[in-house]
Parts: C-alpha cells; structure tokens; sequence
C-alpha cells in the first residue's frame, strides 16, 4: 500500500501521495469527467421510477404515488413528477434508467452496503481501497490531472479511499478564504511542525488551483447542496480532475417518506439540470458523464410510518452526452419477493463500472474489478 498522509486544514481533507510532485503537475484534458452523485440513506426506487403494475399499490395503500404525481417520460415510464426538469435529456437521448441495479447477497447496513458500492467487493468481501482510486493506479492519464479525484459536500472519500490523491470539501467558501492566504503564510515552525505547515499550505494552495470562483448563469439549487452543485460545476470546468462526487443526504425515509423524497428528488433534477447548462457554458459537457447511486434501495411494502425500510435493488440513472438513451435492467418483479419482502436485482452495479472503465475512459476493467465483468452497455461506442 502507498504511503499517505491525512491533514485536514480550513474545512479541507486531502489524501495524497508525494505531494509536492503532483501540486506543480499541470492542466490536462485527457481523461473524461466522472461526475457521481449520491443519494445517502438509500433511495425508494419505486417512487421514482413508477411501476404500472398494480401489486405496486397493493403493497403501498397510503405511499403509492396518484396519477397527479407523476410524469410519463414515454408510453409505461412514469417518473416522480419533482424529476420532470429530467424531461428534454430524455428527449434528446441522454439520459438512461437502469433498473434494479444492485448485487448478489445483499446487505441492509447503510455502512456496510455503501462500503461495498465504493469498493466494488463482494458482500462477502472486504477491500480498503475504493474503486475509484485502484481506477486512476490502473491509468496513466490520472497524472497528468491536478488531482484524481475531488469530493464536494462530504468529508468522507467514498470511492476515492485508500490512496487517490483526492480532496475533500466540506465549506467551499472558507476553503478558498483559506487558499487565498496560504501563499503569502510565514511558516514560524521547526521540524515535524513546520513539515506539516508546509504540507497543509501545499494542499491548500494545490486543491485552489482546481477550485476555483467561477459563475455560471445556471439557476442551481438553492441551500447547501445548491452551493455544492455550483462549486462542482467550477471544479469542472477547470478540467484538473477525472472525478467530482456530490452527495445528497436524506434518503433514509423511514418516516414521512412523501413529502421528503419530493423535495431530495427535486434538488437532483434541479442539480442535473444546472449541471449540464453550467458545463455547456464551460464547454466541458460533451465530455461529462453523471451517475446516479445509493448504497440501497427500499423495501416495497410501505412501513407504519408513512415511511419504507431498507431494501435492496433500485434504480439509477445516467445522463450525459456519452450516454446511449433508454432503459436498462427489468422492472422490479413485485410478485416474486424473498423472505425478507425484496425483488431480486437486474443489474450487477459492477457492470456499470465496468462500462465506465472500458468505454468512458479505456481502462481494462480487470484491472480495477479483478475479474472479468461485462459492461452494461449504456454508453455510446
């Protein structure tokens, strides 16, 4: 394993190796933008992408959504009517629904679950290094980025664990006060002190050069994750990092399910729609993939709570002008549940991997996943 170091300086936290080697590294525009957003907490599939089927009622008396609350998108796909603004990348064929994306031998711990979306193990399995960051080891392209990877909104590195020179940014604002005064900071220290001084002016000075202020005319979301969205956008368009994870907590909807996934699933379009204008803007689309994820689904019979449980296959979706438009996987088979009251999955969530190594950025997938996976085929040739 390579050595790392862990510092966390003005709402900053960055893994990385050899630090002042990539600091100086330059601007580079050969490997295509990975954009993940995730849906923390495990979002209910089936209220976002509607089942015409009618156990779907059966199962939700109170939960199941009206006709007033959804959108067909075509003739049997109804999407959450908050997921409207998703309507014209659907039109113009870049946007894909996958269905029941999940894994054999499923687990229903949201840190167990997420653990192994974010290392591509087997639930039986665990790895320390995520997917993401065995990815940029495997590609020389990464290194030539100022940075393989870079998390907004979050001070976890998911799949960027274990290694990826990655940084993470938990208040933009005061990350970039932070790096406007770190190139002209007097490092009054000796020894182990004034190594780690030099090393947090390094990080902050570096993380600014991919970070920078940038408007956009794009109506972002407002709140937090507005702001996070807005701050990705800028990431991009610097074109210094493969990869930008957002997330989007608040998916666990035990309780008062309705109301809350109306408004987290009006934050994604709204995010998914900003997004795509901001970098159309930046010219750096064309060249943009975004993947939805979540560590779980939720069960399809509703709870005493107004609320659903943890479960396990959802659905997800890919937008991007790299994507090849429609739908993947099957519908979930509401009448055929295991024990534990959960459809089987459709599709093995490494097969989306496997298509974002092999045809979004030509990497041999065994090399990351150390097997052999066919790749979803989502994407165009």
């Amino acid at each position: 394993m390579r050595r790392r170091h862990f510092v966390t300086a003005a709402g900053v936290s960055l893994a990385a190796y050899a630090l002042p080697a990539w600091a100086q590294q330059q601007a580079s525009a050969a490997t295509r933008l990975l954009i993940l957003l995730e849906l923390r907490g495990g979002n209910d599939g089936l209220n976002t992408v509607v089942p015409t089927d009618g156990r779907y009622h059966d199962l939700r008396p109170r939960l199941a959504l009206r006709d007033d609350a959804v959108v067909a998108f075509e003739r049997g796909l109804l999407l959450h009517r908050e997921l409207a603004p998703l309507q014209a990348l659907w039109r113009e064929g870049q946007m894909a629904v996958l269905h029941g994306v999940g894994y054999p031998q499923p687990d229903l711990s949201h840190f167990r679950s997420i653990a192994i979306w974010d290392t591509a193990s087997d639930s039986s399995e665990v790895l320390q290094e995520g997917w993401l960051t065995r990815t940029a080891g495997a590609s020389p392209a990464f290194r030539k980025l100022a940075a393989d990877g870079v998390v907004v909104g979050a001070s976890d590195l998911g799949p960027l664990d274990g290694g990826a020179r990655a940084v993470a940014v938990n208040d933009p604002s005061r990350f970039v006060q932070q790096a406007q005064f770190a190139p002209s900071q007097q490092i009054a220290a000796r020894g182990a002190l004034a190594h780690l001084l030099r090393v947090e002016a390094d990080i902050v000075q570096a993380g600014a050069r991919i970070l920078p202020a940038q408007r956009f005319a794009a109506d972002f979301p407002r709140g937090p994750f507005g702001q996070a969205v807005a701050h990705a956008a800028g990431v991009a368009a610097t074109r210094q990092t493969a990869v930008i994870r957002l997330t989007l907590p608040g998916f666990d909807t035990h309780t008062a399910q309705l109301p809350r996934q109306a408004a987290l699933l009006g934050q994604l379009a709204q995010a998914v729609v900003a997004l795509r204008a901001a970098l159309t803007e930046a010219g750096v689309w064309q060249d943009t993939l975004l993947l939805t994820y979540s560590e779980f689904g939720r069960r399809p019979q509703e709870n005493g709570s107004q609320g659903t449980d943890h479960g396990t296959a959802g659905v997800h979706f890919a937008f991007g002008p790299g994507v090849r438009g429609g739908q993947y996987g099957a519908w979930p088979d509401l009448n055929r549940l295991d024990r534990d009251g959960n459809p089987g999955f459709a599709i093995d969530f490494r097969s989306i991997y496997a298509a974002v190594l092999e045809g979004w950025w030509q990497i041999d997938s065994r090399r990351v996943l150390g097997r052999a996976i066919a790749p979803l085929p989502f994407l165009r040739a």
